[in-house]
């Protein structure tokens, strides 16, 4: 090393006419050594405990699928914003410290001797490979935004995760390390010499970086890519003070306006998805009832969906500051006046509100298609107590809906609860009750035993229908189920019981009493019992004979 040492101070000496030659001979030497030592240390710093953590615990470690989360909502992960860690970047050796001090004494002969651009040369494009590498061996390559808008979702949000992690071992590890190193190395040896370097070295990897981040600013926007793109401006947003902090320069001010450009896209993106979403809702197209009034798939999703906004409450109450375009006279949009939510709710939590008021709004409509009205309520009920389970269940989601609105949807669920108890029972009290049962001059005695077996043989129907019917539909929620049960009960067996120990006997006393008196007090209890279990009442019948 010493003998391109003196080569250096060589060149240095021979700047004379007569030895120019021999000069860039020496020169060359010098630049030959110099470059040899930087491509010697091109290699990523693999030992270092940031890239270790990202290419190999984090890379493997188990992730988030959104669809999947969103449609069943089995997911306990909470997502963890990173707070900004600006002034927290690691100083990695990039290249060991010895090489470093050979490196500064060569550019400082070559910069006596005016060599000093050739050498910068050679510094930027021995590094911008090696940084090129590095980028390579965290899964960062090289594509354009055509091919980014090609991939597949899933193939995307792989690379999505991946590139969030390596940003923040670029910049702060990378870009961060190779501005030391040029500050090291070319610092005092020309005007602004370091920087010329830096820029030269780094602006290509840096363009490379951040052109995914850009193509997902700019891609088609669907409802499941929002929380990616939130993580794409979290990490962006987060790595902002370390961009302005390393690319503080003129000369490279694109990199950093360009970092901003695309957090401020990836912020309008997700206001974006959040109204695509919205109009994806409200247009859902399917017609065909769910199968016994149970939950319908549409209402899971969104519920699931916006408990997963509520986890990302404090980045989106910051990007979503318009209200949603509620309240207007179209037909085919919900009717619902927002104004008395504004003074207590972001605008964030506008949205919510009107993304439950449209679920609301379509499942509606989809309860219409059911031919039994009793079966379109329970529906209804299904759904609505569905919606309001998932909002108590998430503290941010109801601090964010709030109080007011949440005892409108109770309110709307009581209704719906209300008519399918009313339109089922009603029917089945109608059979009970006593008039027209006794003949003209006589009430204490004079039961017309042909009107009242006509009674009983009708309300033996009703139910019968009612048994076979709502035995296949379904309450999932084991206490909403019970609950229904119990006040069936409670309405129908204190009447039935009450009926039959009134007429039993006129009955009894006459031909063939079996035919009209079919169910005891104990039969009409363990009927009731199988509703809403989404059985068949022969399976049932299998059921308990099996036990």
């Amino acid at each position: 090393m010493d003998l391109y040492l003196v080569a250096g101070d060589e060149v240095q000496k021979s700047t004379s006419a007569a030895a120019l030659s021999d000069s860039d001979s020496d020169s060359s030497s010098a630049l030959l050594v110099f470059r040899n030592i930087l491509l010697s240390h091109a290699s990523p710093p693999l030992d270092s405990e940031w890239f270790t953590e990202s290419t190999h615990s984090e890379f493997e470690s188990p992730e988030f699928d959104s669809q999947e989360e969103i449609a069943d909502g089995s997911s306990d992960k909470q997502f963890e914003h990173r707070e900004s860690n600006a002034g927290t970047r690691e100083e990695v050796d990039l290249i060991p410290a010895d090489a470093v001090r050979d490196l500064r004494r060569i550019a400082e002969r070559m910069a006596a001797a005016g060599h000093l651009r050739e050498c910068i040369y050679v510094y930027a494009s021995a590094r911008s490979s090696a940084v090129d590498a590095s980028l390579k061996e965290l899964g960062v390559e090289k594509s354009d935004i055509g091919d980014v808008h090609r991939l597949e979702w899933e193939t995307l949000e792989k690379q999505i995760r991946r590139w969030t992690r390596a940003a923040r071992i670029c910049v702060r590890v990378l870009f961060a390390g190779e501005r030391r190193l040029c500050e090291h190395i070319f610092q005092g040896l020309g005007d602004s010499a370091e920087i010329t370097c830096f820029v030269e070295t780094i602006k290509s990897p840096a363009i490379h970086l951040f052109s995914f981040a850009d193509a997902i600013s700019t891609s088609n926007q669907s409802p499941e890519k929002l929380f990616k793109i939130l993580d794409l401006h979290d990490a962006l947003s987060n790595l902002t003070p370390d961009i302005e902090a390393i690319f503080d320069s003129e000369s490279i001010e694109s990199i950093r306006l360009k970092s901003a450009e695309i957090v401020s896209n990836l912020a309008d993106a997700a206001g974006g998805v959040l109204s695509e979403f919205e109009n994806a809702i409200l247009l859902e197209p399917s017609k065909i009832p769910v199968p016994g009034g149970t939950i319908h798939p549409l209402t899971r999703y969104v519920m699931n969906y916006i408990s997963l906004i509520s986890d990302y409450k404090k980045t989106l109450i910051e990007l979503i500051v318009s209200k949603p375009s509620a309240g207007s006279s179209d037909p085919a949009a919900p009717d619902t006046d927002l104004s008395e939510y504004e003074n207590q709710s972001s605008c964030l939590a506008l949205h919510l509100i009107w993304i439950i008021a449209t679920l609301q709004f379509n499942l509606e409509n989809k309860s219409k298609h059911y031919k039994d009205a009793s079966l379109s309520h329970l529906f209804m009920m299904n759904n609505v107590h569905y919606i309001v389970h998932k909002i108590k269940g998430s503290p941010e989601l109801r601090e964010m809906i709030g109080d007011d609105y949440l005892r409108k949807l109770n309110g709307i669920f009581r209704s719906a609860a209300t008519n399918y108890q009313r339109g089922t029972l009603v029917r089945l009290l109608y059979c009970l009750r006593d008039e027209g049962l006794h003949m003209s001059g006589s009430f204490s005695s004079g039961v017309s035993r042909s009107a009242l077996r006509e009674r009983f043989k009708a309300f033996n129907a009703m139910f019968e229908e009612v048994h076979r019917t709502q035995a296949t539909w379904l309450v999932p929620d084991n206490q909403l189920r019970e609950e229904l049960r119990i006040s069936i009960s409670e309405r129908i067996i204190p009447a039935y019981r009450s009926f039959l120990g009134r007429f039993r006997i006129p009955i009894e006393s006459g031909k063939h009493p079996e035919n009209y008196i079919k169910y005891s007090v104990e039969d009409l209890e363990n009927a009731v019992l199988d509703f809403f279990e989404g059985y068949s009442v022969s399976q049932h019948l299998q059921r308990r004979r099996s036990e």
